[in-house]
């Protein structure tokens, strides 16, 4: 039997289910990018407050999928009802989510999304579309105008095929309209989202319909966000073992980590569910807590993924099991990345980086590195060049910092160390193919093609010799010895 309203009234009393009615919630929120992280963050946080005050039933979701419909079809023959799985090592909590009430796909109608943005029930628009969704250049942020996309959006302006294009053929109907203001946030891991999505906005309907951008600065804000929670890929064996659990069947669960934080800067400008009530920080300042996750959690992650896979780990957590991966990143958070970091008040640095480890080294999730490798290009600028770039400014080492970027250009190389091919997936493939395998006889060459790549390394550090000579260094080490010796290495420096 199938997830359902009917069916989960006949769950064992230890797993939450709605409480309230479904049927009668208004989709307030459209949210872009209907993914496992979205649902086990906004949804989750939108049900405990539906849960908390039934005003908030103003604040149903929506999703929009721009990748695939089998979400949309996986929820819909459920009743739009999933399972949300708290795991932290042994333990376990289950919870029915009921706040998204309709999906759609865009393929099916491109006019679809900028439709509901324009409708009078829309009053945030959210997003997790993933760093290259945003059609942007990571390294200024700025919106990427020979984007393929972007240009067949410009185009086809009715029929938009990207989030970007949507937004803005949204607003522009939204302001025909006459409809009331409309928040934008951006949940993604990037630095000041809210600013960044704001500048790609803006840019694009200065090009596509200058008009807008006079009714944007009156009607629309976008509050940054810091979004704190890791979700694997959900798996066929976590379908198998959530259906024992409920004895019925969820094509659609999210496995997630007990932990979650959620950090917004309070800046809507057509009201909000009362997330405060359910443990949301809501600040006037999202900065610090934004860079601390970005380079002290996001950072660390990253290089993990690329080391951990070159030394033959699946997952992340049986990386930080081996305590010399722990120390490296131990050093890594302590010597380079912590120094240069302002850290917000009141928070206990150290045991934020020791929760982060703890975090890495849980039993329950199965977060393979190579997804977690995926789309470095897009990733690097934030997660480890912030922190290379802080750490020069204030005169740090960056020697862990350098393996981990150099792990990454071995990664992207697209042999492992045995050999075999890797499975890059990364939106600039083709670019990083191109670049040569040589790096073993030169890497100080190879290094130098990486850095011709502007849109993740940006025009300064190409210019900085003790940067190139520690990658150079760094690189090197990965081909003579391996990860995992450099590794060790590196960590008793």
């Amino acid at each position: 039997m199938r997830l359902s309203r009917s069916s989960i009234t006949e769950l064992p009393t230890e797993i939450k289910v709605p409480q309230f009615a479904i049927e009668t919630l208004r989709p307030g929120i459209l949210h872009l990018g209907i993914g496992a992280f979205h649902r086990a963050h906004m949804a989750y946080y939108t049900q405990q407050a539906l849960h908390a005050d039934p005003a908030n039933a103003d604040w149903g979701i929506r999703g929009v999928s721009f990748r695939s419909s089998n979400i949309r079809y996986q929820l819909r023959s459920q009743d739009f009802l999933y399972t949300h799985a708290a795991r932290q090592n042994d333990e376990e909590s289950l919870e029915i989510i009921g706040a998204v009430r309709g999906v759609i796909f865009t393929d099916d109608d491109a006019s679809a999304c900028p439709a509901h943005i324009a409708d009078t029930d829309t009053k945030i628009v959210s997003m997790t579309i993933t760093e290259k969704g945003y059609c942007h250049d990571p390294a200024t942020g700025e919106l990427d105008e020979s984007h393929p996309a972007i240009i067949s959006d410009l185009e086809t302006a009715n029929q938009p095929s990207t989030p970007i294009g949507a937004i803005v053929r949204g607003l522009q109907l939204r302001k025909v309209k006459g409809a009331l203001p409309v928040t934008l946030l951006s949940c993604d891991n990037l630095p000041s989202n809210g600013a960044v999505l704001e500048r790609i906005v803006r840019r694009y309907a200065e090009i596509y319909d200058p008009s807008l951008m006079s009714w944007i600065d009156d009607n629309v804000s976008f509050p940054k966000c810091m979004v704190d929670r890791i979700v694997p890929a959900t798996t066929d064996q976590d379908r198998d073992y959530i259906e024992n659990r409920l004895e019925l069947r969820d094509e659609a669960p999210v496995v997630a980590e007990a932990f979650s934080q959620w950090v917004i800067e309070d800046k809507f400008s057509a009201g909000r569910p009362s997330w405060e009530e359910v443990g949301v920080e809501i600040v006037s300042e999202v900065e610090g807590y934004e860079t601390m996750k970005l380079r002290l959690l996001n950072g660390p992650h990253s290089a993990s993924a690329y080391l951990g896979y070159l030394a033959g780990f699946e997952t992340v957590g049986e990386l930080v099991a081996e305590p010399i991966f722990r120390t490296f990143l131990r050093r890594m958070m302590d010597e380079e990345i912590h120094p240069g970091l302002t850290v917000p008040p009141g928070v206990d640095i150290e045991a934020y980086k020791t929760s982060v480890l703890d975090r890495f080294s849980n039993r329950a999730l199965s977060h393979r590195t190579w997804q977690i490798a995926m789309d470095g290009s897009q990733k690097l600028p934030q997660r480890l060049l912030g922190s290379i770039r802080s750490a020069l400014e204030n005169n740090l080492p960056i020697e862990c910092l350098s393996l981990g970027i150099a792990a990454w250009m071995r990664y992207v190389l697209g042999i492992d160390e045995h050999g075999r091919p890797i499975d890059v997936s990364d939106p600039l493939a083709a670019t990083l193919k191109n670049i040569s395998s040589m790096a073993q006889e030169n890497p100080r060459t190879t290094i130098e093609r990486f850095f011709e790549i502007e849109e993740i390394f940006g025009n300064d550090l190409y210019k900085v010799g003790a940067l190139k000579a520690s990658l150079s260094q760094a690189l090197e080490s990965l081909y003579q010895h391996g990860a995992a010796r450099s590794v060790a290495r590196y960590a008793r420096k």
